[in-house]
């Protein structure tokens, strides 16, 4: 368990971040040197990449009133806690937008500085990692899905008493995503990752439409 302290606030990471950021950056040939440092590349980018759109969440809550917001970068990305906090629904949507938000200013400024010097290896190959993957991260979490930011957005801007559509539409968006991946052929991962949200946001709209007695 790797710990530290950035801004005040006490992050924590999980060994299984490292994994799946491993076996998500690892190249198809790890037998030189080369791809070695190319998937340890892909790791401290995806590393930075998401503290920094959790930064993004614990930051803005911390603005709003939350005092000792936490972050966990845990195997599936990270999470920002906020104990006790009480959002209004303007306050939630705006914590959540923050990470995407920050992450793709992040990627914008990598791709800039990636864009205007010229070539280095290791610097430039980072860049662009960074770039790549502060994009794909930020619009992945912006589809309107359950528990993603996407989702945890639009059920700030819909409310609680509408709470069913909010997992309506993540069922739609996870079921169209997973069948776009499948006809793309977009790897495994992908359309697994969409089914399986979709899975998750019928059965908490499940839970709602027949409630414990």
């Amino acid at each position: 368990m790797f710990q530290f302290t950035i801004f005040r606030i006490p992050v924590r990471v999980e060994p299984f971040h490292w994994v799946i950021l491993a076996l998500l950056g690892i190249p198809r040939d790890l037998s030189d040197r080369n791809g070695l440092i190319q998937m340890l590349l892909f790791m401290l980018a995806g590393f930075f990449s998401i503290l920094v759109h959790e930064l993004g969440h614990a930051l803005t809550g911390r603005k709003f009133g939350v005092r000792n917001p936490e972050i966990v970068l845990h195997g599936m990305g990270g999470v920002a806690i906020f104990p006790g906090a009480r959002f209004t629904r303007k306050e939630s949507f705006l914590t959540t937008f923050a990470g995407p938000g920050i992450q793709i200013i992040l990627g914008l400024v990598a791709y800039l500085i990636y864009s205007q010097i010229p070539f280095q290896p290791g610097i430039s190959e980072f860049l662009w990692k960074l770039f790549f993957i502060s994009i794909f991260w930020a619009v992945l979490n912006l589809f309107p899905i359950m528990p993603m930011d996407g989702g945890q957005m639009l059920h700030a801007a819909l409310g609680d008493h509408r709470i069913k559509v909010t997992y309506q539409v993540g069922i739609i968006t996870g079921v169209l995503l997973a069948i776009t991946c499948l006809v793309l052929k977009i790897g495994i991962f992908a359309p697994i990752l969409f089914g399986y949200l979709a899975y998750q946001n019928y059965q908490r709209l499940l839970q709602i439409q027949t409630p414990w007695r």
